[in-house]
């Protein structure tokens, strides 16, 4: 009998879609950073539908200061909607824990959470809490409405040939607490959207080396990257820029004759903006290893 370690979490997503009925007016539906829903032909934005879940000794540890694990669960959400081009609205937040978690600790996870909104927009709508039994892990779990504009809206799956690819940022290093203070790129994305428009964009969640091949698999295309122009964290190796995983940092495909403008133009001078590789033919693209695998 398969497991979840067998098949993965990729091959699960696969599956389980196949066994619910699905939305069939949705601009982008299971497989995209977020579900699109179109609001009709009179609106001009679309709907962004996002959950996500931080769970203890998966996505932090118990030791990790709780304002910055309430940061964390919704900072993860709005690094979606910016992959999307898009920005927050309502948030839904449902706690599981442990009966014998310090209230200082959820009040603590709260004002993390309530920091991350406050910074980048949205508000709480609302949410729920349950008990887990003694000696389970805690679940934070984040559910989240947000817009985006018709003409701004990004898929993953979108590339094109001969498009060039391109990172925000620096890659590694998320072990070393990096992933507890990171920055959703959202302000980016929407100079991005606004001017310069990616083929195709997405974040950087569970490493390159897991959402590269995403990104080019659902645009039925192929890839390259050059190893010796990754930017990498400084004390991290090449084989953590590319495995690590939870940079949340934008990945994103771009036609290669607008590149030396965006680079003239690009307005943030603290944020590194490096070209990494190209969208290729399926038959000519490299292979990756590495990158957060669920389950295994």
């Amino acid at each position: 009998m398969n497991t979840l370690r067998d098949i993965g979490e990729d091959a699960l997503i696969e599956r389980l879609i196949d066994l619910v009925p699905r939305d069939s007016s949705a601009a982008a539906g299971p497989g995209d950073d977020c579900a699109v829903i179109d609001l009709g032909p009179h609106s001009p934005t679309l709907q962004l539908l996002k959950t996500d879940a931080l769970v203890a000794n998966v996505h932090y540890l118990p030791d990790s200061p709780p304002r910055a694990v309430g940061w964390k669960s919704v900072a993860r959400v709005i690094s979606d909607f910016s992959a999307m081009g898009g920005l927050p609205e309502r948030f839904l937040i449902t706690l599981a824990l442990p009966s014998d978690t310090p209230v200082a600790w959820v009040e603590d996870l709260y004002r993390g959470i309530g920091d991350c909104l406050e910074k980048f927009g949205g508000v709480l709508a609302g949410g729920e809490t349950s008990s887990v039994p003694l000696g389970s892990s805690a679940v934070i779990s984040v559910a989240a409405t947000g817009s985006v504009h018709r003409e701004h809206l990004v898929l993953r799956s979108t590339a094109k040939l001969g498009n060039v690819l391109l990172v925000t940022g620096t890659l590694g290093g998320s072990i070393h607490r990096k992933h507890l203070n990171f920055t959703p790129r959202i302000v980016e994305a929407a100079w991005l959207v606004s001017h310069f428009k990616p083929t195709a964009m997405m974040d950087l969640s569970d490493g390159l080396a897991k959402d590269l091949p995403r990104m080019a698999a659902a645009s039925g295309c192929g890839f390259t990257i050059n190893h010796t122009a990754l930017p990498i964290t400084q004390g991290c190796t090449a084989a953590e820029a590319i495995g690590d995983g939870e940079d949340f940092e934008l990945l994103f495909a771009i036609e290669p004759e607008r590149v030396a403008e965006l680079f003239a133009s690009w307005p943030f001078p603290d944020l590194p903006l490096t070209l990494i590789g190209a969208i290729t033919a399926p038959e000519q693209g490299q292979f990756l290893a590495g990158g957060w695998e669920h389950f295994t």
